[in-house]
């Protein structure tokens, strides 16, 4: 078994939650030079102040997912990296009042590990760093920030999900009941707009929320794109990404006011806006199936090529890169897997890029993500991950029936998927709700 796809399987939800931080977006080529402009202080969380450089830095850092959801829109990208700034700000202060400190010798085996991720020296990597503008000094307190945030968020999500052997039992009666009466669970993939509705909200402030919502509703109804509606105002946690799609899953792992509300709609309706704890919802109905039988699940079979960024290639040449080699694929100019043969940087290159069949829940979400948005035969667009950048070709899809010990690892993973994703959103909306935020106008 190659080695990439191992750490894959075990990496499991780091980056989903963000436990990874630093260690998945800076390395050799990562860190690009920000251009100097006016500073100013644009939000103070309590007493700490957030500059207009710091906003600019991180924007520097974002995913090219990130980037291409907010399109060509640079207020755009300025919001979520000052809403994630702010987050992370209010995190760590956190961290502090904790107690929690970072020892130097971590910060040491931090360093080290982005070396050999990026195939470089730790000297190579420091050269490199300090060509991007990136003083030593200013990385490692990267680092120890990002450490305290994955330690604390260890502590106050991953440390307190528990899974019981009793809930996957529960979990699987469910599943077999349905089946056992001719009604699996149906799979749903809906795409979602979240009006967001904040706590102490005063009648006014609903109502007018309200009325946005079900302006946005009707417009949705009547014909507009719904992607673009969602890109534009969802303020669920992805921000509308991906058009606000959640992506299929079985019916019971979405919430039951959502399948409610589109149980009598046909494929490509749209609700109206729908009241929940949250704030208010417009759900569309992008697919339906009728579930599959519980001792069954859905593998897909890729194949991929790994680059990783150097000292010589950057990541944003790697990324350049890797968008040639696919256009060269789609245009029939050259062969997906002679191609991996020949460059890909993972173990499975000897077999074409191939990863064998995979269960959900066997690759890291960010991978997993894209894989399962992609249709057989259909290359993805470069995947920047931990491990470096990726090139996805999905090859086939089946469903296959499942052994009781895959059962019950499914199972678990998917009660662990829904619970983590759970904590960690009330957790983040909890430690923005206490902190006291105060925003900044540029100044004039």
């Amino acid at each position: 078994m190659n080695d990439l796809f191992s750490s894959i399987r075990l990496a499991g939800l780091g980056c989903a939650l963000g436990l990874a931080g630093l260690l998945c977006s800076v390395g050799a080529g990562a860190q690009s030079n920000v251009p100097r402009q006016a500073d100013f202080i644009v939000a103070v969380v309590n007493s700490e102040p957030i500059t207009n450089q710091d906003v600019q830095a991180l924007k520097q850092r974002m995913s090219p997912e990130a980037r291409s959801a907010a399109g060509s829109n640079e207020s755009e990208l300025n919001r979520k990296a000052l809403e994630q700034l702010i987050n992370e700000k209010a995190q760590l202060q956190q961290a502090r009042e904790a107690g929690i400190k970072i020892e130097d010798e971590a910060i040491d085996q931090a360093e080290l590990n982005l070396a050999a991720n990026n195939q470089v020296t730790r000297d190579a990597l420091h050269k490199n760093l300090s060509k991007e503008g990136l003083t030593l000094k200013t990385f490692r307190d990267q680092l120890r920030d990002q450490l305290m945030l994955s330690r604390l968020r260890e502590r106050e999500v991953e440390g307190r999900v528990r899974i019981s052997d009793l809930e996957v039992e529960q979990y699987l009666q469910e599943q077999i009941q349905a089946q056992g009466s001719g009604q699996p669970a149906a799979e749903l993939n809906l795409a979602m707009i979240l009006i967001a509705v904040p706590e102490n909200s005063t009648e006014a402030q609903i109502k007018a929320l309200q009325e946005r919502a079900e302006d946005v509703a009707r417009r949705a109804r009547s014909g507009e794109n719904f992607a673009q509606l969602a890109k534009t105002y969802s303020q669920a946690f992805d921000k509308g990404a991906n058009g606000g799609e959640m992506g299929l899953r079985s019916a019971d792992r979405y919430p039951e006011l959502f399948v409610d509300a589109t149980r009598n709609l046909r494929v490509g309706a749209t609700t109206a806006a729908v009241r929940s704890g949250a704030g208010f919802h417009i759900l569309k109905v992008i697919e339906r199936r009728q579930g599959q039988a519980t001792l069954m699940v859905t593998q897909t079979r890729a194949r991929h090529i790994l680059l990783r960024p150097t000292a010589q290639m950057s990541q944003a040449q790697t990324v350049a890169r890797l968008n040639e080699l696919r256009q060269s694929i789609v245009a029939g100019k050259a062969d997906f897997a002679a191609l991996a043969r020949q460059i890909s940087q993972d173990g499975s290159a000897a077999q074409g890029g191939d990863l064998g069949w995979a269960n959900p829940g066997m690759f890291v979400p960010e991978f997993e993500q894209v894989m399962n948005r992609l249709r057989p035969g259909q290359v993805g667009e470069p995947l920047v991950s931990r491990f470096g950048v990726h090139l996805i070709e999905v090859t086939d899809r089946r469903n296959a029936p499942l052994s009781d010990q895959d059962q019950r690892t499914v199972a678990r993973n998917a009660l662990r998927e829904k619970k983590l994703e759970e904590a960690f959103t009330a957790w983040v909306e909890d430690v923005r709700s206490r902190a006291y935020v105060e925003m900044r106008e540029p100044p004039q």
